[in-house]
């Protein structure tokens, strides 16, 4: 009687295992040299901006939430590279995830000078694409739609050295 109700439950576990691995999203990864993932989110003003539209130029894609204090603390330097590289071939995205952000990111903006173009993706569909799940992260996308580099993490966007490569990417 035991071997059989251990028997019983070890089927119950394998069966429950399996159930959740696929019931669990799955995320697709992206890598350097990968095309970018096609994407169209809606911006803060409600115009549609697809990847598609900035083939020829570099475009810095930026994952974020208002909750992450990472996030938060690297956007004045992302506003100093958005000014900076102003005249080259460079789009910035800073794309909210949030499921309320078209709530809470007008709050968040009113209280703020930044002019980057931000994006909503409350459905997270993009952000499951690109296989996004640390904040913040960034993918640089090359003028020929290839992911140049991905960055798990803050950085200070205005350095020199960070304006440098995008420059140098911007005229290749």
């Amino acid at each position: 009687m035991r071997r059989f109700a251990i028997t019983i439950f070890l089927l119950l576990l394998v069966g429950f295992v399996g159930y959740v691995m696929t019931n669990l999203p799955h995320a697709t990864s992206v890598a350097p040299g990968d095309t970018a993932p096609a994407l169209t989110l809606e911006n803060t003003k409600g115009q549609k901006i697809s990847l598609s539209d900035l083939q020829g130029k570099i475009v810095m894609i930026n994952f974020w939430a208002t909750w992450c204090p990472p996030c938060i603390e690297e956007m004045p330097s992302m506003q100093r590279l958005y000014d900076a590289m102003q005249g080259d071939d460079f789009v910035m995205l800073a794309i909210n995830t949030e499921e309320n952000g078209r709530s809470v990111v007008p709050e968040f903006l009113n209280k703020t000078s930044y002019t980057f173009p931000v994006l909503y993706d409350d459905q997270g569909e993009v952000q499951k694409k690109y296989g996004v799940y640390k904040f913040p992260e960034t993918f640089i996308i090359n003028k020929d739609g290839t992911i140049a580099q991905r960055i798990i993490g803050s950085l200070d966007w205005s350095s020199s050295k960070a304006i440098a490569y995008l420059k140098d990417l911007s005229k290749g």
